[in-house]
C-alpha cells in the first residue's frame, strides 16, 4: 500500500472511556488499537481467574467491540487488542459471543496465544518460582501481521508490548521488512505516542492543563501514517483535548527510562532522532525516527503470591491534627505488637502534612488523613491488625472522623510481579495464531 493509513488509540488502560472511540470511527480510521494492559492490570486479571477460571481477560472488551462492529463489518476499520490479558482464548470467545448477538455475519476473529511461558518452565527449558501465578512474555507484532495477513477483522492478543499493537498494521499495510529499523522504530514512536489514548491529546498533561477547550470530553488520538514513518498525530475536530508540540512531546518521554535507547521487542528506537513539527489546528507531524535491532530477548513477568494486606484511615482536624493522627497509628500498631501479631511491613502516611512531598513545618494543617497499611502472611493475621481501630472512636485523640466508606481493615491478597527476560526462540515455536469465522 502507498497511501496513507489511519490508526486510532481506542484504550490506554482497562477502564478507560468508552464514548471518545465512536469519535475517532467517526472521524475515519484503518485501524481501531485498544491497549488494556498494565503490569497492574495483569495482577488485577489474576485475581478475576482465581475466583473464575474462564476470566482472566479485561471485561470491558465486548463494549468497545460494540461500539465498533459497524465500521469493523462495513469494512471501514479493523480492531486490534491486547484485551486477552492472561487469557486470551477465554477473550476470544467473548469476542465471538459479543459478535454473534450483535448479528454479524463473515467476520473473521484471530486470537493470538502463546505469551504464557509457564509451558517452558514445565518442560525445564526456564526457571520460575513453584508459586508461580501468571508468567507472559510481551511479544512483538508478528504475530498480529500474521492473522491480519490471514484476513482477521478482529485480532485478540494477550501480553504485547503497547507499541507493538500499533507497528503491526504498519507492517501489514506497507510491507515493510524485518529489518528496516528505521521504520519499524517509526512505528513503535506512532505506536508510543498513541498508546495511552487521551494523554497525548492533552489528557493529564501537565503544561498548561486548563486550557483545554473541552475536559468533558477529550479526543482520543488518531495518526495519519506514511510509508516512509512519518505520521501527523491528531483528533478528531469535534472533541475536546489538544495535540500540541508539548503534548506529543511529553507522551514521547512517557514511561521511557533511556530516549536513544528505547528497548521494544520489534526495534530499538532512538527518539532523540525524531524531528516534531506543529502544523497547528491540532496536528503535530513526527518524522525521521531511527532505529536499530531489537534485543534477543522479551521482557516477560511472572507474578507470585506475596501476602496479605490491610488497611485503614482516620482523619483529624486542627488543632495538633498531625499529632493527633499519629498518636493514633502508634496505638493500632503498639496494640498489635502488645498482641504478638506477626507484621512483616508498616506503613504510615499523612495526607495534609507531607505525604506527597515530604514533611513540612511552615503551617499548622486544618486537618490530616493518618493511613496504616499493613503486610502479613495470611489473611488471619491481617484482619487481626485491625481489630483495635474501634477502640480509637472513644479512647483515642478527639475529633476522629472517617474518609469514605471505611472497609474495618478487611484485608486482600497481595500480589508481586517482576519482570526477567526469557528467550525469543524459545517463545516464538509456541506462538500461534486461531482464526474464527463468525
Amino acid at each position: 500500500m502507498t497511501g496513507t493509513v489511519r490508526i486510532g488509540g481506542g484504550q490506554g488502560f482497562y477502564g478507560d472511556g468508552i464514548e471518545p472511540v465512536a469519535d475517532v470511527l467517526d472521524a475515519g480510521v484503518d485501524y481501531l488499537v485498544c491497549e488494556a494492559l498494565a503490569e497492574l492490570t495483569l495482577a488485577i486479571l489474576q485475581k478475576d481467574r482465581q475466583r473464575d477460571e474462564s476470566l482472566g481477560y479485561t471485561r470491558d472488551l465486548p463494549l468497545y467491540l460494540r461500539v465498533a462492529l459497524p465500521h469493523i463489518l462495513d469494512g471501514r476499520t479493523k480492531f486490534i487488542t491486547n484485551a486477552g490479558g492472561i487469557n486470551p482464548i477465554a477473550a476470544g470467545r467473548a469476542a465471538v459471543a459479543a459478535a454473534k448477538a450483535a448479528g454479524a455475519n463473515g467476520l473473521k476473529v484471530a486470537t493470538v496465544v502463546g505469551d504464557d511461558v509457564r509451558p517452558l518452565a514445565e518442560q525445564g527449558v526456564i526457571d520460575l518460582p513453584d508459586d508461580t501465578l501468571f508468567a507472559n512474555a510481551y511479544l512483538g507484532a508478528r504475530p498480529i501481521v500474521d492473522a491480519l495477513q490471514q484476513g482477521a477483522d478482529v485480532v485478540i492478543t494477550g501480553r504485547v508490548a503497547d507499541a507493538s499493537l500499533f507497528v503491526a498494521p504498519l507492517v501489514h499495510e506497507f510491507g515493510w521488512s524485518w529489518e528496516d529499523w528505521d521504520r519499524l522504530a517509526a512505528g513503535v514512536a506512532i505506536g508510543h505516542l498513541l498508546e495511552c489514548s487521551g494523554q497525548v491529546a492533552g489528557g493529564n498533561y501537565s503544561g498548561a492543563w486548563w486550557e483545554n477547550p473541552d475536559p468533558m470530553r477529550v479526543g482520543f488520538p488518531l495518526a495519519e501514517c506514511e510509508a516512509d514513518g512519518s505520521a501527523v498525530i491528531t483528533k478528531p475536530d469535534k472533541t475536546g483535548g489538544m495535540v500540541t508540540f508539548d503534548t506529543v512531546r511529553e507522551q514521547l518521554l512517557y514511561e521511557v527510562h533511556d530516549p536513544a535507547h528505547y528497548l521494544n521487542p520489534d526495534a530499538t528506537a532512538d527518539f532523540t532522532s525524531l524531528a516534531v513539527e506543529d502544523q497547528g489546528r491540532d496536528r503535530v507531524r513526527v518524522s525521521g525516527a531511527r532505529g536499530g535491532p531489537p534485543p534477543a530477548s522479551y521482557k516477560a513477568l511472572r507474578c507470585t503470591p506475596a501476602g496479605w494486606s490491610g488497611e485503614v484511615r482516620m482523619a483529624y482536624s486542627w488543632p495538633d491534627a498531625e499529632a493527633k493522627a499519629r498518636a493514633a497509628l502508634h496505638f493500632i500498631r503498639t496494640k498489635a505488637e502488645q498482641r504478638g501479631v506477626v507484621v512483616d511491613e508498616w506503613c504510615e502516611e499523612f495526607f495534609g502534612a507531607g505525604a506527597y512531598w515530604g514533611e513540612r513545618s511552615d503551617c499548622e494543617p486544618p486537618e490530616v488523613v493518618g493511613r496504616l497499611a499493613w503486610r502479613c502472611a495470611d489473611a488471619e493475621t491481617a484482619s487481626a491488625v485491625a481489630r483495635s481501630v474501634g477502640v480509637l472512636g472513644l479512647s483515642g485523640p478527639p475529633t476522629i472522623s472517617g474518609t469514605g466508606r471505611d472497609r474495618g481493615g478487611k484485608p486482600t491478597q497481595l500480589l508481586a510481579v517482576d519482570p526477567f527476560p526469557v528467550d525469543k526462540a524459545l517463545v516464538d515455536a509456541q506462538v500461534r495464531v486461531d482464526v474464527q469465522e463468525v
